[in-house]
């Protein structure tokens, strides 16, 4: 009995399903393929030369029984016949040894020369997924599962190998070796033992490939079962903490425990499934060399063979029948191979949402460059628009605030000026309601960077102009030095120490027993919110851009340290031009100019002094509400203290 492989299961690709809203058409084995060839096409000569190689070692293969046969016929005498000592046939068991070597020597030229072809499709095809995956837009990877793709990415690589190593080393194998031995028995014996083999070969392959096709519904649903417990457990354990707030430790327990149950009655179903297909393959086999020995012995019997024509014909069955028992396993892995590396091409002709134009040319800056918003009007929905025609201009190496209550859209700014997203946001068909109130003609705006259209040039010289310390800092699983690198990989040990001293987290990280080669853990996890803020901060400054964003920079940060970075963010966005996004209005006040946002609309903008003085104003409410919780907690302003 031959277990279904679990590890080959079926996913269905977040990209591709659920972001989309339907699973995309599975295409033909045939055109899953094609996709594969020009990968191998690359190592043709290797290709050709491990063919050459199967070959030889299926001819070593077949030639083993026909010199059993001759070993058998020589040693057919009297027994205590004086010939017995004359007819050792030393010639006849060297042959018949070098032709077992040979067998084994040439299988293993085989996958020593095809290695390489074989782990360069799939190095190369690993590597393209993971470039492209990079390339898909900020929409894409909010709306994955990271856990059933990350499966399906490793499932789709690990399927080129499969496919090759099944079908280069078994599939055409067996049928170079069926052609060979049907040749054989119809050229040496009668076409009697060919009907009889043909007979079983398509009874045999019918049977296999009609109940695998019947039991795949059965393997698609264990696979997405354990797709989905799979999902489940990785996003309650990314969550770990969330789910110790609440106390819902049972309650995830439960949730997997539901799955997994369905898991366990779904692979049930599907070795019954497969014990079934087993039996029956056993018993067309057994048939077939019942029949095939009861002619050979016949013959026998009537001197038209000899015994070692006997013992061929039964070498023969063995060998044959002994890869054929395997054909189930091998179809079915050959297709969840083909399925694998199907979804795989699926997720790598998945269009990018946000592509560069056809010949776009990389951003030309000069120095600090001047952005500008204009009219710009975006939704992520399409009934839903977030920004409503916003515009304002970042001076070059000026500092410009905006503020807002939570969901006013502030930072969606800092996104599209990233050109994760595009303002003309056509994601989806706009609605009647939307199409109402989007501006005639189609015309959502632009943002310009030093009087360039961010939409005309290449993505990667944009962000390469930009730097960002997120109001949500995520951190690599690796040291802090790495993480503070990051911002310029090839900076080296002194400047990390530089950019951490700027963002006064030096001692901090001197304190810790392994200092900068400490792990900060799965999404810097070990550190706190402060922390992790301030080794952003850090390699921010390490990138040193000419346009900078902080986008909430130091709400994670207490007040005495908020004070203390505050001056490193002052000198780090000198001469540079800046947008800073912020709740906390004492993080804004030397701003050259500060918008207030409140439902995607400028509502008020000039200075902090300006502001302030506005009676009634947003901002005014805002500031004196902020300076009252201040105070009761005991805290003082920095622009009081100024």
């Amino acid at each position: 009995m031959r277990p279904d492989n679990p590890s080959r299961a079926t996913l269905v690709l977040p990209g591709a399903a659920q972001a989309g809203g339907t699973p995309p058409a599975r295409r033909s084995d045939w055109s899953t393929l094609t996709r594969l060839f020009p990968y191998l096409w690359q190592y043709k000569w290797r290709v050709a030369l491990a063919l050459g190689f199967m070959v030889a070692a299926k001819v070593a293969n077949v030639s083993v029984p026909l010199l059993l046969k001759e070993l058998v016929d020589a040693m057919t005498i009297p027994p205590g016949s004086p010939q017995a000592l004359l007819v050792v046939p030393l010639g006849l068991l060297v042959a018949y040894g070098a032709l077992r070597l040979s067998t084994t020597v040439f299988t293993e030229l085989r996958e020593l020369v095809f290695a390489k072809a074989t782990e360069g499709a799939t190095r190369s095809i690993a590597l393209q997924v993971f470039g492209h995956l990079h390339a898909l837009s900020l929409r894409f990877h909010l709306e994955r599962q990271t856990g059933g793709m990350t499966r399906d990415i490793e499932r789709g690589t690990r399927g080129v190998q499969s496919l090759i190593s099944y079908s280069l080393y078994s599939i055409f194998p067996t049928l170079i070796e069926v052609i060979m031995v049907l040749t054989l028995l119809g050229t040496k014996f009668d076409l009697g033992y060919v009907w009889i083999t043909l007979t079983a070969l398509v009874l045999y392959v019918t049977f296999t490939v009609t109940v695998t096709e019947w039991r795949t519904k059965f393997r698609r649903e264990m696979n997405e079962l354990e797709s989905t417990s799979q999902t489940r457990a990785i996003d309650s354990l990314l969550n770990y903490e969330t789910v110790k707030y609440f106390n819902n430790e049972a309650f995830e327990a439960r949730r997997y425990d539901e799955a997994l149950e369905k898991l366990r009655r779904a692979r049930i179903k599907s070795q019954t499934t497969l014990s079934m297909l087993n039996a029956g393959q056993q018993l067309v086999i057994a048939v077939a060399l019942v029949l095939m020995l009861y002619r050979a012995t016949q013959g026998v019997a009537d001197g038209r063979m000899t015994l070692g024509d006997l013992v061929m014909v039964n070498a023969f069955m063995i060998q044959l029948y002994i890869p054929l028992g395997f054909l189930g396993v091998l179809y079915r892995e050959i297709k969840q191979s083909l399925t694998d590396l199907d979804k795989m091409f699926v997720l790598l002709e998945k269009e990018r949402e946000i592509a560069d134009e056809p010949g776009a040319r990389p951003l030309v800056l000069s120095g600090p460059p001047a952005v500008r918003f204009e009219n710009v009007r975006f939704s992520y929905e399409p009934a839903r628009e977030i920004l409503h025609g916003i515009s304002f201009e970042i001076p070059a190496g000026k500092t410009v605030a905006v503020v807002g209550p939570s969901g006013s859209g502030k930072s969606t700014l800092a996104r599209l000026l990233y050109r994760f997203y595009d303002v003309t946001n056509a994601e989806a068909p706009r609605s009647a309601a939307h199409d109402r109130t989007s501006p005639p003609g189609g015309d959502f705006g632009r943002i310009t960077i030093d009087g360039q259209d961010i939409r005309k040039v290449t993505q990667s010289s944009v962000r390469q102009a930009i730097g960002i310390v997120p109001q949500d800092t995520v951190l690599f699983n690796d040291t802090i030095e790495y993480n503070i690198l990051y911002g310029r990989p090839d900076a080296g040990h002194e400047a990390a120490v530089q950019a951490a001293q700027a963002a006064h987290i030096h001692d901090f990280i001197n304190r810790l027993p392994l200092g900068y080669a400490t792990t900060v853990g799965e999404r810097g996890l070990k550190l706190s919110g402060g922390e992790k803020q301030r080794v952003a901060i850090a390699r921010t400054l390490l990138k040193n851009p000419p346009i900078v964003i902080f986008d909430e920079a130091t709400s994670a940060l207490d007040s005495a340290n908020e004070r203390a970075i505050q001056a490193e963010l002052k000198s780090a966005a000198r001469n540079k031009t800046s947008l800073v996004i912020a709740h906390r209005l004492s993080t804004v006040v030397d701003a050259h100019e500060i918008l207030v946002l409140k439902n995607g609309e400028i509502v008020e903008r000039g200075t902090h002094a300006d502001l302030v003085s506005r009676a009634g104003g947003v901002y005014a409410e805002m500031w004196s509400l902020q300076q009252a919780v201040q105070e009761q907690n005991g805290e003082t302003s920095p622009a009081r203290e100024a």
